[in-house]
């Protein structure tokens, strides 16, 4: 398999974890550089990350893996999203007491722990990958440095984009 092959591989991966990035830009108040970056650090190892499991895993649990790993992703996201969905609705009153998560310079707070879930709920996909890579005994460490890379950039970009739309649309954009 080839480095391009493997490219498009890391853009389809990657579409998911841009989705959210976007979402996650719209409660941007503005781009924040260094949230951007740590979010896509986390979608972008995650994304690495996952296909060596698979990779590791090989064959013999390819069919417990990917016989719910779309409910496990659907789950994850579903709780994720109508989480958002909630906060979106009840405003920015409770931004100010929540206590979770890290500020940064300009205020804006990265919730870690969604931030986790939301990684391992986008990466699913990377894991059956993974193990379709160990039947076709691709090089797995090229593999995960262009899926990762190319999740990472895309995540960032989407954060910018979503950041852009947000201050256009806030509340209906969130929802």
């Amino acid at each position: 398999m080839g480095i391009t092959e493997l490219f498009l591989i890391g853009v389809g991966l990657s579409m998911d974890a841009f989705a959210v990035s976007v979402c996650k830009g719209l409660k941007m108040r503005r781009l924040n550089k260094k949230n951007a970056a740590v979010i896509g650090l986390f979608f972008g190892g995650f994304q690495a990350i996952m296909p060596l499991i698979g990779w590791l895993l090989g064959k013999q649990f390819e069919k417990y893996i990917t016989s719910f790993d779309h409910w496990i992703a659907f789950v994850l996201l579903a709780f994720i999203g109508g989480k958002m969905a909630i906060e979106a609705i009840k405003g920015d009153d409770d931004e100010q007491n929540d206590d979770g998560g890290n500020k940064t310079s300009d205020g804006e707070k990265l919730d870690l722990k969604e931030l986790t879930m939301l990684a391992v709920a986008t990466s699913i996909d990377a894991l059956a990958v993974g193990i379709t890579f160990a039947f076709l005994k691709v090089n797995i460490l090229t593999a995960i440095s262009i899926i990762g890379v190319t999740t990472f950039v895309l995540s960032i970009i989407g954060v910018a984009v979503g950041n852009k739309f947000g201050m256009k649309y806030k509340s209906k954009a969130e929802i």
